[in-house]
């Protein structure tokens, strides 16, 4: 389960850890809280130190109505960040996280290596030939609608079932274009109601039907502070218990804010599963 990251082979057969770089000033959590380089580098700095595999930069938050930003507003906002960070820690695996192509494109030739794309595609229907043209891991997440539509987009018969389908389509696509590491997302949050997400959860493991490495984002989301009566700030721990129960049902990545709860999240559950295999 081997991803290659500009010629760097990740093995994702053990599972590892993305740290959330937003350039944002709305990001639900951490919105404009890395307003100038020095603030940005000390968050980068940190998480690569606490054992930060990837670091996923961001400059469009895709919170429940968000405001929209226009596509030359997000490359002005994503690309020096990518520059900044490679600039002072070259070593860094930088994944872009975006729905556009161009962008996609500009931070790729910048030095990202990866591409995040919230929309597998839905929403810029050139990101698969672009992508597939770049040569990059793509992370391809499920979504209904945009983050302005998507709250109202939550009707499902069967979620699970649908959502593999629409990997298989998404996945066929990526295929045609020449895209050969794929990572599926299930979207926590997105299109989904609380209890909808909590049942995708639970049923994580048969998205390993597509045998293709999962990645898990639900760090400070609202379906963990909603059901405490808390505020994201005070959503870490509930964060790790999820994170937890994401690993032993199949995720290979963690998306988070927090890298060095995560990092020890993963190293226990490699602990447990060393115990306790056949």
């Amino acid at each position: 389960m081997l991803i290659n990251c500009k010629g760097t082979l990740i093995d994702l057969s053990e599972p590892k850890v993305m740290g959330i770089l937003n350039c944002t000033p709305d990001s639900f959590f951490d919105g404009g809280k890395y307003g100038n380089e020095a603030e940005l580098l000390k968050q980068a700095e940190k998480m690569l130190s606490e054992g930060a595999d990837f670091i996923d930069v961001g400059a469009y938050s895709s919170k429940p109505n968000a405001d929209f930003v226009t596509e030359q507003e997000e490359l002005e906002r994503i690309v020096p960040v990518v520059e900044l960070v490679l600039k002072h820690f070259p070593e860094a695996i930088i994944s872009a996280d975006t729905f556009r192509a161009a962008v996609a494109k500009a931070c790729v030739e910048s030095g990202a290596a990866i591409v995040n794309d919230i929309s597998a595609g839905m929403l810029d229907d050139k990101m698969p030939e672009t992508v597939g043209q770049l040569k990059v891991p793509y992370i391809m997440m499920h979504m209904r609608g945009t983050p302005q539509t998507m709250v109202k987009l939550t009707q499902y018969d069967d979620i699970v079932k649908e959502m593999l389908a629409y990997f298989a389509e998404r996945i066929s696509v990526a295929r045609d274009f020449g895209i050969n590491d794929i990572i599926i997302d299930p979207g926590f949050g997105f299109a989904k109601t609380l209890l909808q997400n909590y049942e995708v959860l639970g049923k994580m493991q048969l998205l390993q039907m597509v045998e293709l490495p999962i990645l898990a984002g639900m760090s400070r989301k609202s379906m963990i502070y909603k059901p405490l009566g808390i505020t994201p700030q005070e959503a870490l721990n509930g964060t790790t218990s999820l994170n937890t129960v994401a690993l032993m049902k199949g995720a290979k990545i963690l998306r988070v804010h927090d890298v060095k709860e995560a990092v020890e999240c993963v190293k226990i559950f490699k602990n447990l599963d060393f115990r306790f295999q056949i």
